[in-house]
């Protein structure tokens, strides 16, 4: 699935001369964890989030001198949590992904970056948003693999599996199945070898259990 296929279209922005109050009470009213900072001109120009707030004078924070900060960090710091105008504590230069982009893509996007939402894009303007929770949508929607019927193609289609990026690749392993129960023999070197080959049998379509007569794994 791309992200085109997931993505809501329907933005909840912000403008840079909005209030931090205003962003705040739109979260709250539609649920969501952060807003695209969109100018007079339509371009992305931020993002706020929940986390920009954290820190804010109206929740008792107050800036402390700190030797370790240089002035340019301590000034940061002060105006992220007492400045009034959502630009000046948006974070700027926002991750962004393409419309057609992997969703394999947005889920390192937001594990490398810590970020819950990302805008999208369509040459250089933003035209939706993609976020956690759509993801969850794309797992609970997805459709299972297309498997031929049979207990030898669906022994074909685990081999396959357990050659890709497993941890079991090289490792002797034989596959049976019968009446679409799978019997997986050999030899893994880890108990977490042994789940991923479990793992990678029952995610193949057609299979009704998955027995494992494995050997006792090396310590």
């Amino acid at each position: 699935m791309l992200v085109r296929d997931v993505m809501k279209l329907r933005i909840i922005r912000v403008s840079p001369d909005n209030s931090v109050k205003q962003a705040a009470e739109l979260m709250l009213a539609n649920h969501i964890s952060g807003l695209p900072v969109i100018d007079d001109e339509g371009q992305l120009v931020g993002l706020i989030t929940e986390g920009d707030l954290l820190r804010r004078s109206e929740l008792g924070h107050r800036t402390k001198a700190d030797q370790s900060l240089s002035p340019e960090e301590m000034a940061k710091t002060y105006i992220k949590s007492n400045a009034w105008k959502v630009a000046d504590v948006m974070s700027r230069n926002p991750v962004s992904v393409e419309e057609d982009a992997p969703l394999a893509r947005v889920a390192n996007l937001m594990q490398e970056h810590g970020i819950k939402r990302l805008p999208v894009m369509r040459a250089g303007a933003m035209i939706g948003i993609v976020s956690r929770a759509d993801l969850l949508q794309a797992i609970i929607f997805a459709k299972p693999d297309e498997t031929a019927p049979g207990d030898e193609a669906i022994r074909r289609s685990i081999v396959t599996r357990l050659n890709e990026n497993t941890g079991l690749e090289g490792q002797d392993l034989t596959v049976t199945v019968a009446n679409g129960v799978v019997h997986l023999w050999g030899s893994v070197s880890t108990e977490e070898c042994r789940r991923a080959a479990r793992v990678a049998a029952e995610s193949v379509r057609g299979v009704a259990g998955v027995v494992d007569h494995f050997s006792e794994h090396k310590t």
